[in-house]
């Protein structure tokens, strides 16, 4: 909302109430106001846009040329030919200096240089000539596809002034570009100005640049350097000018208000720089006119000292830093060391955050904004929030722990210690357990405290705070899984259960292409991961006896949606379980199954699930959940069934006396938005029926899922993704929910460790044959005995037990003698 206000004390009154001010009044009354009167608004805005999060991207700087038809009279990183030793930097020069950056972990390779410099050397003409290329751009175009062929950067470009043909053409090679308008005052490029002489600093071209990059949805960092002799009310016409691009496009990712340094050896050497002030007032004006989600950046090595500063000013980015090039625009001015950078981050009360060269707003819609090729790299370098994976630990894939997963470890090991009392009762472990984490409590916000004490009361949380705990970083990450580890052991106890089951997954082959499944195939097809298949009934019965011999007191049957399966078929396999050892659990269907059996049979399903009931199945898993937003599931399974659906079928089921379990399936092309409400949908229906017996997180296993090898998914969780989901499973599900299980397939039995220690307390079975997530490239094996499953509680100082499906004591009587198999298969 734009409203008017005729004086600074109306104006104040309007920000502080969060509308955004007009131009009129931003040009009016706006100079006339003091940093100090702007500075609490603006990181008020800023707190409620980006939270305690200030990112920066981790980047190669490559100055592809030096030379520039330019003569701005502030800038050294411009040079004549007579000081360089080639006009550009060859290609294999270039990706010398990207692999570098690559090795070192970078993300971005930025690409700076001149403007046209051909227009005014002889040199830049033959030496373009010399490598084959019309112009500076097209060179420009064939050396960003090298890297981005060749590395795993993504190229950020800065090539200056261009008309849309250029843009369209370096697009399909860039994840981003950047142009800072610096100032739209003409005034500048008037003799004595700090533009004079140098054409492509005319704001109106610049303009005009930016306007043709929005047209073509090419994200575009800008913004302004202050100092040049320009006036406060020339920086708002210019803040002005972007935002008027921005609300007409939405291209604008970043705006950078950078400080002028005088540089000895220039025509400015001498002029003076502006004070710190002068920064905070115009970094809080533009967050004041662009409001609260608008990525904001200070360069970092241009105020060390006045880190903290920038930060009230309204900041949330430091931009580009890198851990192998200087900065070649700025080179009196060095990067900080990140480690430096995060202590003076912390130390102002923020959590520094990697991104990529896409701030998160746009990584998170790549599709939107970047070629498809591009999109592809984004979406595998990024997280569910669109920022930088930190590490490279991926579901299902037998990666090493990143370092952070012993800080966790030690902040559970911790609370453990000091909550183990002597003797007492359970309430005197709950107050110790309370006062354990009472230290990690005082450093978190008083937002994520109020969230945490409602979830401890057992409240239903709305979706915004639900969200709001899925973006914890730093100390809060560290409270939230310390609070869900204290539910846990309030709510059940140290003790970590298990199940002794076998997996039989009986037919591979599938009607349906859920894009995130790697384990269905067409019928008789040969794909990555082995044949397709169709288990006859002696081969189910065979399994369920041997697994009977082994100690299972469950079998899970599930499968695909074989084209010949009926509603018979799946009561055919529960009287074969039954028929061959009675006693056996039957733990089986999806409710994609239920619901394609109660079709096919023409039945409604509750008619359906009785007939189930009573030829034998005692629960249902409560897979094919996935997302539980029609939103993510048109995209990963448009032809499965909807949440509604689902949550019809497992309600249903709860209705007839049929209990299950409930999954979700996470890290593919969701954001935390969209587990949020499959928490809250899960939770919904469990307060209506009560029939959920525990919820358990699934991390998508990226490697062999076809949506994934078409680069339409990111890489799975990642590891702070799939801890957090465990302990804010445990917060958001109490106390309706009380078993939280971890997948020690999908995590490995490190990665399960670390989420007991999170709000899990259940390792769930021990599988034998566990094949779904091995088709997808798991290699964690497809058992883990009871002797393993114990020792793995074991070296978390946990006890473990057996337990049954309802989480009852195993019956330790010998059971009846098994019926032969093949007798039992042949009576059915």
């Amino acid at each position: 909302m734009v409203r008017a206000a005729s004086s600074l004390s109306a104006l104040l009154s309007s920000l502080a109430a969060g509308e955004r001010p007009s131009a009129a009044d931003a040009l009016q009354v706006l100079p006339q106001a003091s940093a100090a009167q702007l500075l609490p608004l603006a990181e008020a805005l800023t707190l409620s846009g980006f939270g305690e999060a200030i990112t920066y991207s981790r980047k190669v700087f490559i100055p592809l040329t030096q030379l520039c038809r330019d003569v701005c009279h502030y800038c050294t990183f411009a040079k004549a030919p007579r000081h360089l030793q080639s006009a550009y930097l060859s290609a294999d020069e270039v990706l010398a200096i990207a692999r570098q950056g690559e090795a070192a972990d970078c993300k971005e390779a930025l690409f700076t240089l001149g403007d046209q410099p051909e227009a005014r050397y002889a040199a830049a003409r033959a030496a373009l000539a010399g490598l084959g290329a019309a112009s500076t751009l097209e060179y420009l175009e064939r050396v960003a596809r090298r890297v981005l062929q060749e590395t795993r950067l993504l190229p950020h470009l800065n090539p200056g002034v261009m008309d849309g043909a250029a843009l369209r053409r370096l697009r399909p090679v860039s994840a981003s570009m950047g142009l800072m308008l610096e100032s739209a005052s003409p005034r500048l490029c008037e003799r004595g100005g700090a533009h004079y002489g140098s054409p492509d600093k005319q704001p109106s071209q610049r303009i005009a640049t930016l306007r043709a990059a929005g047209e073509q949805r090419i994200p575009m960092t800008t913004g302004l350097l202050i100092g040049i002799g320009e006036t406060r009310r020339e920086r708002i016409e210019s803040l002005l000018a972007l935002r008027e691009l921005q609300d007409a496009h939405g291209h604008l990712q970043e705006l950078i208000i950078q400080n002028f340094r005088a540089k000895p050896g220039t025509r400015m050497a001498l002029a003076p720089e502006p004070p710190l002030d002068e920064q905070l007032w115009t970094i809080a004006v533009a967050r004041l006119l662009f409001g609260a989600h608008m990525s904001i950046q200070a360069p970092p090595n241009l105020q060390p000292e006045g880190l903290a500063s920038l930060v009230r000013a309204g900041i949330n980015d430091w931009g580009g830093v890198s851990p192998v090039t200087p900065d070649h625009v700025n080179p009196e001015a060095p990067w900080p060391h990140l480690a430096a950078l995060e202590r003076a981050t912390h130390a102002a009360g923020r959590e520094l955050i990697e991104r990529l060269a896409l701030v998160p707003s746009y990584a998170t819609q790549p599709e939107q904004w970047t070629h498809a090729d591009i999109s592809t790299r984004v979406r595998h370098l990024s997280d569910s929030r669109g920022f930088a994976r930190p590490d490279r630990w991926f579901s299902g894939a037998g990666s090493e722990l990143p370092p952070v997963a012993q800080r966790w470890s030690s902040i559970a090991s911790g609370a453990a210690a000091t909550a183990k009392p002597a003797t007492g009762t359970a309430a005197a472990t709950a107050t110790v357990a309370t006062e354990a984490v009472a230290p990690a409590r005082a450093g978190c916000s008083p937002r994520i405290a109020a969230i945490l004490q409602a979830a401890r009361r057992g409240d239903t949380l709305s979706e915004t705070d639900v969200t709001r705990l899925f973006g914890v970083e730093g100390r809060e990450l560290d409270t939230v899984i310390a609070a869900a580890n204290e539910l846990r052991r309030e709510t059940v106890g140290d003790t970590v259960t298990y199940v002794v089951n076998r997996n039989i997954n009986y037919t591979n082959i599938c009607r349906y292409h859920c894009g995130f499944c790697a384990f269905s195939k067409g019928r008789g097809s040969m794909d990555l991961r082995g044949p397709a298949y169709n288990l006859d009934l002696p081969e189910i019965a065979r399994r369920t006896a041997e697994a009977a011999a082994a100690g299972a007191t469950e079998v899970c049957l599930q499968g695909g949606i074989h084209p010949s399966f009926t509603g018979d078929t799946y009561l055919s396999i529960v009287r074969t379980v039954k028929e061959v050892v009675p006693w056996m659990h039957v733990h089986a269907f999806s409710p994609l199954e239920i619901q394609h059996g109660a079709a096919t049979l023409g039945l409604p399903l509750t008619r359906y699930l009785e007939r189930l009931r009573d030829a034998g199945l005692s629960t249902l898993p409560g897979t094919a959940a996935e997302i539980l937003d029609d939103e993510i599931r048109a995209i990963i399974c448009p032809d499965k069934l909807s949440t509604d659906e689902w949550l019809q079928v497992i309600g249903t089921a709860h209705s007839v006396g049929l209990r299950s379990t409930a999954t979700i399936m996470y890290g593919h092309v969701e954001q935390p938005v969209h587990w949020a409400r499959h928490l809250l949908r899960v939770r919904a229906l469990q307060a209506r029926t009560g029939g959920i017996t525990e919820f358990v997180p699934l991390g998508f296993v990226h490697m062999e899922a076809p949506l994934w090898r078409k680069g339409r998914t990111r890489c799975g969780p990642t590891l702070r993704e799939a801890v957090l989901m465990h302990a804010v499973s445990r917060l958001a599900l109490h106390p309706l929910i009380r078993n939280i299980q971890t997948s020690w397939v999908k995590m490995g039995a490190r990665g399960a460790a670390l989420c007991l220690d999170a709000g899990a307390n259940d390792l769930g079975g021990t599988l034998m044959n566990e094949s779904i997530t091995r088709a997808a490239g798991g290699v964690h094996g497809q058992e883990l005995n009871a002797a393993q499953l114990t020792v793995l509680a074991g070296q978390i100082g946990r006890p473990a037990r057996q337990r049954t499906t309802l989480y009852g004591e195993p019956d330790t009587t010998p059971p009846a003698p098994l019926r032969h198999a093949d007798d039992a298969a042949a009576r059915l």
